[in-house]
C-alpha cells in the first residue's frame, strides 16, 4: 500500500492493466494501449467540506473498482508503484 494520503475530496487510485489483446485476439503493443479508465481505490482524503464547514463523505470506499475520467487526476509513483490521485467527481462509476 503507499504511503500517501490524499487530503480534501482527494482519492489515490492504481490503474488496473490495460487489455493486451483485441477482440479479435490481435496482440497490442504497449505503445497501441491506452491508459486504462478501470481502477483500484486505494486510499480516501478527508473529505469534501459544504458552504457550511460539513463534511461530505465519499461516496467511493476503499478496494472498490471504479471507472475514471480519461483525463483526470495527477500520475505519481511511489516505491516503482504508479498511482493516480483524482478528485472524487473525475470518479465517473463504481463497478460491482
Amino acid at each position: 500500500m503507499a504511503n500517501i494520503k490524499p487530503i480534501g475530496n482527494r482519492v489515490l487510485v492504481k490503474r488496473l492493466d490495460a487489455q493486451e489483446v483485441s477482440a479479435g485476439g490481435i496482440v497490442l503493443p504497449d505503445s497501441a494501449l491506452e491508459k486504462p479508465q478501470e481502477a483500484e481505490v486505494v486510499a480516501l482524503g478527508t473529505g469534501g467540506v459544504d458552504e457550511k464547514g460539513n463534511i461530505i463523505k465519499f461516496a467511493v470506499s476503499e478496494g472498490d473498482t471504479v471507472i475514471i475520467s480519461k483525463y483526470g487526476g495527477t500520475d505519481i509513483s511511489l516505491g516503482g508503484v504508479d498511482y493516480l490521485i483524482l478528485a472524487e467527481n473525475d470518479i465517473l462509476g463504481i463497478l460491482s
